[in-house]
């Protein structure tokens, strides 16, 4: 049985108990909000993976996307992130590669870490399509269900699945002029394959097919984003709300043969858009889990999205969201490195910790009280223990003199809480 099955039955298995320690959370009404698929465990009965809650009343969790390219192909440096996911506190990792040998990439990632892994499954047959010389105009839905059979037999946690597009929400997307298009990956190749071939998208055609393979490996569905916004311009228009409702009614069918959902999210969307965003996926989508890609409140920030993501994974999250994909300092520029990846896990923990706060989550507020407090009496190593960088809050405070344990070069002797210590009457 999936872990959505066992919920609606009562039962608790390992993972769901796991996760309301986690969370502190009590069993019974984990199950329950698991049953009514506003919980998700992506957990691939094939690998052992930690059990993590992804959902209404749970933390805010964060994503990090790695993964080699056609021009970039570095196992060893993928793997270097994973440990840098591990080490800056992401809970997920997403392999989106399309350089090498994928299989043995996927295999090699699903072994070193026990953090939940997930896929586009889109972006390996494209890829071996152009390995072969072909164009995604050559693959066929078999071609595309045995990939995601394949990778959901490896252990893969949770798969993107472009199935909002349709023809009927092409029609809608056909209606508005954006300014940027479209930005998804999977999303522009699906709308190739579909218009060159005028069939549907086999994931929508096929989506029994799709359930299936999930429940048999209790592989959590990610409902991707094939019409996110790219820029604020075209945040909201009729091409991402004529999807979002298609994704409405799949995750509907998806609960109902008790497989795991959760739905993508733009994107780049204006400050001010943001909370009515989030609101909306979740009156469409029945409060599915909601997993957003920052989103992005502005377009200018080349270098420094993972700035603009923070603010705006901030207020998603703080309005419901429930899942941030982080986005890298080398966003919309080049491919991550180590140091973009640590800045965007960075980034996006400052911003779920900020929501987790804002929603009144138990406990939200410990970790600041406790840095609070050790401010208080000088206690540098529980400031640095607690910090979200610990090495290099410990870095900066080393770079000036020894000596001013009591106090930090700020201020120096004019050191607020130390002069307010001093004149406490007892």
């Amino acid at each position: 049985m999936t872990q959505l099955q066992m919920a609606i039955q009562g039962i608790a298995s390992p993972e769901i108990l796991a996760v309301a320690e986690s969370e502190n959370i009590d069993p019974q009404k984990l199950m329950k909000l698991i049953a009514n698929g506003e919980v998700v465990i992506p957990h691939n009965r094939n690998r052992n993976a930690v059990p993590t809650g992804i959902g209404s009343q749970t933390s805010t969790k964060v994503n990090a996307n790695i993964g080699t390219s056609d021009i970039m192909c570095n196992l060893e440096l993928e793997i270097a992130k994973i440990r840098i996911c591990e080490e800056y506190g992401a809970h997920s990792v997403m392999d989106l590669s399309t350089g090498g040998d994928l299989d043995s990439i996927r295999k090699i990632m699903l072994e070193e870490s026990r953090l939940i892994l997930g896929t586009v499954p889109i972006y390996a047959v494209a890829s071996k399509l152009d390995r072969q010389g072909k164009s995604i105009l050559d693959f066929s839905p078999e071609m595309l269900f045995t990939e995601i059979e394949r990778q959901a037999e490896q252990g893969v946690d949770f798969m993107t699945v472009h199935a909002g597009i349709t023809k009927w929400s092409l029609q809608a997307h056909d209606m508005r002029d954006r300014l940027l298009g479209i930005v998804s990956r999977g999303g522009s190749l699906l709308k190739r394959w579909m218009l060159s071939t005028k069939e549907e998208n086999p994931l929508y055609q096929y989506y029994d097919k799709l359930l299936d393979i999930c429940e048999h490996h209790d592989v959590t569905l990610s409902l991707g984003d094939g019409f996110r916004p790219g820029a604020i311009h075209d945040a909201t228009d009729a091409t991402q709300i004529s999807e979002l409702i298609v994704l409405g009614e799949l995750v509907k069918r998806a609960t109902a043969r008790g497989v795991q959902v959760m739905v993508e999210g733009p994107g780049h969307v204006p400050y001010q858009d943001i909370a009515a965003n989030v609101q909306l996926e979740k009156s469409l989508c029945h409060k599915a889990p909601f997993y957003v890609l920052g989103p992005l409140p502005t377009d200018f920030a080349g270098a420094y999205d993972h700035i603009t993501g923070a603010i705006g994974g901030a207020l998603a999250a703080a309005s419901g969201a429930d899942f941030l994909c982080y986005v890298t300092p080398a966003e919309h520029l080049c491919l991550p490195d180590l140091e973009d990846v640590k800045q965007g896990i960075i980034a996006s923990r400052i911003a779920a910790h900020i929501a987790d706060i804002a929603k009144g989550l138990p406990n939200a507020t410990a970790v600041d009280d406790k840095i609070a407090k050790a401010r208080r009496e000088m206690d540098w190593e529980t400031v640095f223990r607690y910090s979200v960088d610990p090495k290099l809050a410990r870095q900066r405070k080393s770079e000036t003199s020894s000596d001013l344990s009591d106090r930090c070069s700020m201020c120096g002797n004019l050191c607020a809480i130390k002069t307010d210590k001093e004149n406490t009457l007892d």
